[in-house]
């Protein structure tokens, strides 16, 4: 088995309370409401929405995927840090075991905030295919969904205080 790293960061004027709640609380709920059609569902398979949560979510109609399931590791709400793997689901293909993010929301400029995602490939095999162009566009993915996310709470700023 190999692992392949990956770090990227976003900056919001978001303060990093609202953006934890909204994006990372609540993201089951909110992000199906600014991003129709792109997922069908996010469904809570066992669990509480803490550590060892497992979770269905299934894409919309023009994903290439079907549906992944989610695994919550840590959430840590004093230190706004949310820790989960994807464990399984057509979006892993033949060459993933696993996908584990770590995503720390900390303050940003002017009352905002920065945040900060790990991800670390866990390959079957020590021989693997993943590259930089595969994983950017799944970045590109999860920053445009991050934005929908801001862009509501701009658009709403008495939700998620």
């Amino acid at each position: 088995m190999g692992v392949v790293n990956f770090d990227y960061e976003v900056v919001t004027t978001i303060p990093p309370h609202r953006l934890f709640k909204a994006f990372l609380l609540d993201g089951d709920n909110l992000i199906p409401k600014v991003i129709p059609g792109a997922f069908k569902s996010f469904e809570t398979l066992q669990g509480d929405g803490g550590a060892g949560t497992i979770k269905l979510i299934t894409f919309g109609d023009n994903s290439p995927f079907k549906f992944a399931k989610h695994r919550v590791d840590e959430v840590d709400e004093a230190n706004f840090v949310y820790k989960y793997s994807v464990i399984e689901g057509d979006a892993l293909g033949d060459e993933l075991e696993s996908i584990s993010y770590v995503v720390k929301v900390t303050p940003g400029p002017d009352g905002g905030s920065v945040v900060k995602t790990s991800s670390s490939y866990h390959t079957k095999t020590d021989h693997h295919s993943i590259t930089e162009e595969k994983i950017k566009e799944g970045k590109e993915k999860a920053k445009g969904v991050f934005h929908a996310v801001e862009a509501h709470l701009h658009a709403n700023p008495h939700e998620y205080n």
